[in-house]
């Protein structure tokens, strides 16, 4: 008996709670017939399972919930394709979807943000498959890699500018501009807040928005957190004179580099005397380190038993995100844990990531990246 009357009192706090101001998706989804559509919130924690139903003919389904104090994300999925909303009252959204084409072919009803969302949805995919396009063309060997990785890097240049000044400073208090600054191409972030200084300003913008009214949320306070990292990675030095000592810089010209790898090993650049180097400098939590490490595994595949060897510098500020990338790659990985500012970056006059510089047998520094319009033929041509 004691027993029961838990459960029923169990009950009856689980109704108490649940019956609070609510919003409401409702919509159809065509094509999906004996489906399951899920209705999950994307918490800061990770994905969170709320409700389900089986679609029947008509496609038609209606959930509703417990309104959030403060804006939050919630999607739908059928058949692992997603669909991004977000709530933050007690409205009703209205989604019509085909089942073939749900994730970007929907419209939505009855919500700002939804809608910026959907749009912010679309322009990522579109960035996507021009990515994975630009990706096969040099796979193939019809694109030279250094036209490749110019070409990426305009593309991606071309969407942030697009998505900073439509979505992220023309409305900053909104929560499709916290959404813009979490889309990822080839599952990195394209707003790198821990290594680009103009990204975190893109981050402290939507941050103190969001603290003018939500000051408690707890998106709001982890995104503080996510702002002051950055802003503490990403803070020039005092500005000196740059003087480099007589041993740094070899007979040959080259300056060395002396780092350590993730065992904590030190490597010397200029120990690799004898092999034709590949010198790089990278971030790897950047949007296009990706694309960039697989032509570099192309090219390392093809030559290192001729004598290429790849000297791999991480300007990463998450220490533990570059061991577990640098973990799987076969070349030489040190990290700089000075990051972009670091001597080494100003001494190799670098401007932007990644950057490449090609050195011959005799340690001597051929060419840049920058110079170079076909690197596996300049690879080639050295070993």
């Amino acid at each position: 008996m004691k027993k029961y009357v838990l459960i029923v009192l169990a009950a009856a706090a689980l109704g108490a709670c649940s019956s609070g101001p609510q919003f409401k998706i409702t919509g159809k989804v065509s094509g999906a017939e004996g489906k399951m559509i899920y209705l999950e919130a994307s918490a800061l924690e990770g994905i969170v399972p709320l409700d389900s139903v089986k679609l029947k003919g008509d496609g038609e389904f209606v959930f509703s919930h417990e309104r959030p104090m403060s804006p939050e994300f919630y999607r739908l999925r059928v058949d692992g394709q997603v669909i991004n909303l977000s709530i933050d009252s007690t409205e009703t959204v209205q989604v019509t979807a085909d089942a073939a084409q749900f994730a970007t072919g929907y419209q939505v009803e009855g919500s700002a943000n939804c809608q910026k969302i959907k749009e912010l949805t679309v322009k990522q995919a579109r960035l996507q498959s021009e990515s994975n396009q630009l990706a096969a063309e040099a796979q193939a060997g019809r694109l030279p890699m250094g036209i490749y990785q110019e070409r990426l890097a305009q593309l991606l240049k071309q969407y942030k500018d697009d998505v900073k000044i439509n979505y992220i400073f023309a409305a900053p208090n909104t929560s499709a501009a916290y959404f813009a600054l979490f889309q990822k191409l080839d599952n990195y972030l394209i707003f790198d807040p821990l290594n680009s200084k103009d990204d975190v300003k893109c981050f402290a913008a939507v941050a103190t928005s969001l603290n003018n009214r939500y000051p408690e949320a707890d998106r709001t306070k982890n995104l503080y957190n996510i702002v002051i990292k950055g802003m503490k990675n990403t803070r020039a030095p005092r500005q000196e004179v740059v003087e480099i000592p007589e041993e740094v810089v070899q007979e040959t010209g080259v300056i060395d580099i002396d780092l350590r790898d993730l065992r904590g090993t030190s490597h010397k650049l200029t120990d690799l005397k004898g092999k034709v180097v590949l010198l790089d400098f990278t971030v790897y939590q950047s949007a296009v380190s990706a694309s960039h490490n697989y032509m570099l595994r192309d090219l390392y595949d093809k030559y290192a038993a001729q004598g290429l060897e790849i000297y791999q510098v991480s300007l990463d500020a998450d220490e533990h995100y570059w061991k577990t990338i640098a973990s799987n790659l076969p070349w030489t990985c040190v990290r700089d844990a000075a990051g972009v500012y670091s001597t080494t970056v100003s001494l190799y006059g670098i401007q932007s990531l990644p950057s490449v510089f090609l050195i011959n047998r005799a340690n001597e520094l051929k060419a840049r990246g920058e110079t170079i319009k076909d690197l596996e033929a300049a690879v080639k041509a050295l070993l």
